[in-house]
């Protein structure tokens, strides 16, 4: 069967983006192993982890360093390469690189320099957790790593406390209690709000533990491996309220006693409604102004 033209295969430089297992080695896909055991070059974040994935996978290439101190230093022996017609695969220590990884200044670069840039989709720890965290968002804000800094950490929280959507953190063991507690005091609602805690994603001591926002810190303190491996936390959103019950009912009042324009002037300043939606409201409660 004829697929036509291999999209991986071109006649000058090419740089691959290789998504690699977040855990356990089986989920790496053949279109990655094939296209590791094509390229010229590959360039990993940790040259060691990449050794152990390519062994396993029978791949004979030997890794050069990229990663986040020498990022800038190397992109431009990169592109020396891809100058020459060699093609590279970038790889981090587990998932996509340029998310919460090295990369993405590279793959600017990359690209700026009118070469070809190929994403190699793969094992995802945002995807994973979220299909198995039973939280139905339509939205989701993938914040990352949130700040080190705690004063940082809890601004940012602040900033994000009455967001609507999903929230999905990275956060490392040695911070998930301080996060944890930090969202807690920082959202708004906490009573309301449910957290999903997935530790160690396809990994042998893998965990996804489900409860409401508040009794989370207390759960993580109840068990020292409950503190251990990589997380991702999973805060479903400040629920939407619909506000217009309130001035409509402000609305129907002026209404009876005022004329339209300063009922609807008087209600947008009562409740800080926009003014469209009461004009409009107005008129359909007062026809024939």
């Amino acid at each position: 069967m004829n697929n036509g033209p291999d999209p991986d295969r071109v006649d000058r430089g090419e740089l691959f983006v290789v998504a690699t297992p977040i855990g356990n080695l089986e989920d790496m896909t053949l279109r990655a192993i094939r296209v590791l055991k094509e390229v010229d070059v590959i360039a990993a974040e940790d040259t060691r982890v990449t050794a152990h994935l390519l062994a396993r996978y029978a791949i004979a290439q030997r890794p050069m360093a990229l990663h986040a101190h020498n990022e800038r230093a190397r992109t431009e022996q990169v592109l020396q390469l891809l100058a020459a017609n060699k093609r590279v695969a970038l790889v981090s220590d587990a998932g996509t690189p340029g998310i919460s990884d090295p990369g993405a200044i590279l793959v600017e670069a990359v690209r700026a320099a009118g070469f070809r840039v190929t994403p190699v989709p793969g094992p995802s720890a945002l995807a994973a957790a979220l299909s198995v965290s039973g939280i139905a968002a339509e939205r989701i804000l993938f914040c990352g790593f949130l700040p080190a800094k705690a004063s940082a950490r809890r601004n940012a929280i602040t900033e994000l406390g009455n967001r609507t959507e999903a929230l999905v953190l990275y956060e490392a063991p040695h911070r998930v209690l301080e996060c944890v507690e930090d969202l807690a005091a920082g959202v708004s609602h906490p009573e309301q709000r449910r957290l999903v805690i997935a530790r160690e994603i396809t990994k042998i001591y893998e965990s996804v533990h489900e409860c409401m926002l508040e009794a989370a810190a207390q759960w993580l303190r109840e068990d020292p491996d409950r503190l251990r491996g990589e997380f991702v936390l999973i805060l479903s959103g400040l629920e939407a309220v619909d506000e217009s019950a309130d001035w409509e009912k402000t609305l129907s009042t002026l209404l009876h006693d005022l004329p339209l324009a300063q009922a609807v002037r008087l209600t947008c300043a009562i409740s800080g409604a926009k003014r469209k939606p009461v004009y409009e409201r107005a008129l359909k409660l007062k026809p024939g102004q």
